[in-house]
């Protein structure tokens, strides 16, 4: 992506275009699976951890980016798809983990289906994720 683009998709979402939120949107906007904060900061050798951190939780609070546990004991972060506010009731989707190559990707066509709680219960979040062996790695 080009640095105005990278620009104008944190404008819209009301995030400042700093340096550092520049270069984690593009490496993020490059990324086919989600990536964890460790993966991140392997790309990032000359940037600290809560530098990255900080910014992956200001994405995630303008709806630019959501975590997905998928149960590997670390959270990762993946680019929401357009026009997404990470609602509950229509933007979540399932994700798939390989067993082989640990990336987890975003499957946005498949919906979470609506789950109907009892009365007195409020969902704030749901995670559905699917394990197995992806694309890649069964050839």
């Amino acid at each position: 992506m080009v640095i105005k683009e990278l620009e104008n998709k944190l404008k819209e979402k009301d995030i400042r275009p700093t340096a550092m939120r520049l270069l984690v949107l593009e490496a993020l906007s490059g990324q086919e699976a989600a990536i964890s904060l460790s993966d991140l900061e392997k790309a990032f050798e000359k940037s600290d951890r809560v530098t990255l951190f900080r910014t992956l939780k200001t994405f995630q609070e303008k709806g630019l980016v959501h975590s997905i546990d998928d149960g590997t004991g670390a959270p990762k972060y993946a680019l929401c798809e357009e026009g997404c506010e990470c609602n509950i009731e229509r933007d979540l989707h399932v994700h798939f983990h390989c067993r082989v190559c640990s990336e987890t990707f975003c499957l946005p066509k498949y919906k979470i289906p609506e789950i109907d709680l009892p009365g007195m219960f409020i969902g704030e979040e749901a995670n559905l994720v699917v394990k197995g062996v992806c694309g890649k790695c069964a050839d």
